[in-house]
Parts: structure tokens; C-alpha cells; sequence
């Protein structure tokens, strides 16, 4: 018989001992360990006969603890808890798919999801799971994190993914019934508001302030999901603020077209975050997303397609 790598008794005899100490009880720990109060008791004079050691003062209202006895449930139990401990976190590892990446509805839906289809060909063994929230406030862990705003003020490791212009955009019915000539002309049309929740998020008044426009302007529809305001815009609702890198899809079928010439160059940037407890598999997407969006503006330089005439 292979002898133990540990100098240790039997692990079904240490269990039954430490049921039995912490209730008190045979027939409770039993009951705990689904075996008969005979199973327990004859685990436990095992453990005894081998540390040479009484564990238990027995009398007909159940078992108290020695001295040895309580010594050997501390050291047990602070055993046990390691193992739970380290067994837990093992858990959670197991069900955490292998990249976790943070991003909001209109970036998964309109930029990420289509690039992790192409990623997944390539890396069919790699699981990424989108946590998708409108709120970069929300809590939880991920590997990466895909933002709006200034880049500079991040302490951890970014890239910027694309520099983005806005634009107003409308349905091609929307445009036709509503010609605009001048930014004064837009401002008296319904108008689509995005609440975003994010501090750096461009809104109608930043985007007219921007133009030199500080006038009235149509309060029109208000909603909090960037892909249900795009699809409003569809539906001839009203106007809406385009991110050219965003919307891009809506252009090229003529879902949604331009409804003055002047877009607004940003300040801001889209990036992506790698956080600092990423592993290698993050690192591999992360690394992977950056090459992608620059084979694509590559791309689009090698057929003569010019993202600003957009």
C-alpha cells in the first residue's frame, strides 16, 4: 500500500472527530455526515488509538471535549477553513469565464460583438463574456473594460481604440420632411436625448455649443440606451448625435443619413482598459481588439474610404 505523502490520520476520522466536537454529539454529527451514530464513534476511538490520546470525556448526555481534544479541533478547523478558502476561490475561478470584458450596450452591440465573432474564429478556446451595463459605476470584476473619455487619467493599462467625430443624423424620410441649412434650423426639429449616465458623454447642448450655437433648442424624446435612441432615429422620431465609428453600419445602408455637413471632432477617446489582475487570455483579447480596429482602418485606407467624409 502506498504510504500517505502527510503523517496524517485517515481524513474520514478527522472529519467525523471534528462533527463530533462541534456539536457536542455523536448521533448529531451523524445526522450531519449522513452515517449512523456507530460509523462516527468508531472513526473517532480509531483517531484516539492512533494519537494514543482520549479526544473526548464521554458521559450519557453526550461528549465534551480534553484538552487534547479541543486542541486538535482548533488546529482542524483552521485547517478546514483553508481548504474552503482556497477551495471557493477555485470555485469562482471555474466559473468565471476565461476573459471578462466590460463595455455598454452600444459599444457590444454595434463594435465589440461583430469583432468577437471574428476573434473567436481564430481563438475558439478563448471564452470572453461581455458584462454589459450603461453604468461604468456598477461593480463587479472583469479582465477589461472599454470607456469614453479622456484616457490621461487612467492609472492602469489602456490603448485608445478609435478617435470618434459626431454628427447629426436622421432617417432619409426624417431628412427629406425636415431640409436643414443651418444649425438653428436643427435645433427647432424633435430631437433624440441620450442619458447616459457618463460624465464625458457629448449631449445636444455640448455638440450646439461646440458649433457656437447656444440658442433654445426642442427638448424632443429622452432615453437611456444609445441603440434604442439610434433606432427612434429609424422610426423618423427625430434627430439624433451620431459617433461616426459607432453608427458607421447605419451610414453605409442609408439607415440613417446626415443631416448637416459639420461633425464635431472629440476631445474624447473610446479606449480599452486592461486591468491589472488580467490574465494572459485578457492580454491575448486585449492585444487582439487594438490589431483588429487598426487592420480596419487599414483597410478602409487601401479602398480609398475616407472616415472623415463620413
Amino acid at each position: 500500500m502506498a504510504k500517505r505523502p502527510y503523517d496524517l490520520p485517515p481524513m474520514s476520522a478527522l472529519v467525523s472527530f471534528e462533527a463530533a466536537a462541534r456539536h457536542g454529539s455523536f448521533k448529531t454529527a451523524a445526522a450531519e455526515l449522513n452515517v449512523t451514530p456507530a460509523a462516527v464513534s468508531h472513526q473517532v476511538k480509531a483517531l484516539e488509538a492512533e494519537l494514543r490520546a482520549a479526544l473526548f470525556h464521554r458521559h450519557h448526555r453526550g461528549v465534551a471535549l480534553t484538552d487534547t481534544g479541543a486542541y486538535l479541533l482548533v488546529a482542524l478547523q483552521r485547517g478546514f477553513e483553508t481548504i474552503s478558502d482556497a477551495t471557493n476561490q477555485l470555485r469562482a475561478r471555474g466559473h468565471r469565464a476565461a476573459v471578462t470584458i466590460r463595455v455598454t450596450t452600444a459599444v457590444s452591440s454595434l463594435w465589440l460583438t461583430p469583432k468577437l465573432a471574428q476573434f473567436w474564429k481564430a481563438h475558439g478556446d478563448v471564452s470572453v463574456a461581455q458584462i454589459v451595463s450603461d453604468s461604468y459605476q456598477s461593480g463587479g470584476e472583469c479582465d477589461l473594460s472599454i470607456h469614453y473619455g479622456d484616457m490621461s487619467r487612467e492609472t492602469e493599462t489602456c490603448s485608445i481604440l478609435f478617435h470618434d467625430r459626431i454628427m447629426a443624423l436622421g432617417s432619409p424620410r426624417f431628412a427629406k420632411a425636415n431640409p436643414v441649412a443651418r444649425v438653428e434650423d436643427l435645433a427647432r426639429l424633435p430631437l433624440i436625448h441620450f442619458d447616459s449616465g457618463v460624465a464625458d458623454w457629448t449631449d445636444w447642448q455640448d455638440w450646439f455649443r461646440m458649433l457656437g450655437y447656444r440658442g433654445p433648442m426642442t427638448s424632443g424624446h429622452r432615453v437611456n440606451n444609445y441603440v434604442i435612441a439610434l433606432q427612434a432615429a429609424e422610426d423618423d422620431m427625430g434627430a439624433v448625435l451620431g459617433w461616426v465609428s459607432l453608427t458607421r453600419p447605419y451610414l453605409e445602408a442609408g439607415r440613417l443619413v446626415p443631416l448637416l455637413p459639420d461633425r464635431i471632432e472629440m476631445a474624447e477617446d473610446f479606449y480599452i482598459k486592461l486591468h491589472r489582475h488580467a490574465s494572459g487570455r485578457a492580454r491575448l483579447v486585449y492585444d487582439w481588439l487594438l490589431a483588429a480596429e487598426q487592420r480596419g482602418v487599414c483597410a478602409e485606407a487601401g479602398t480609398g474610404i475616407d472616415r472623415t467624409t463620413i
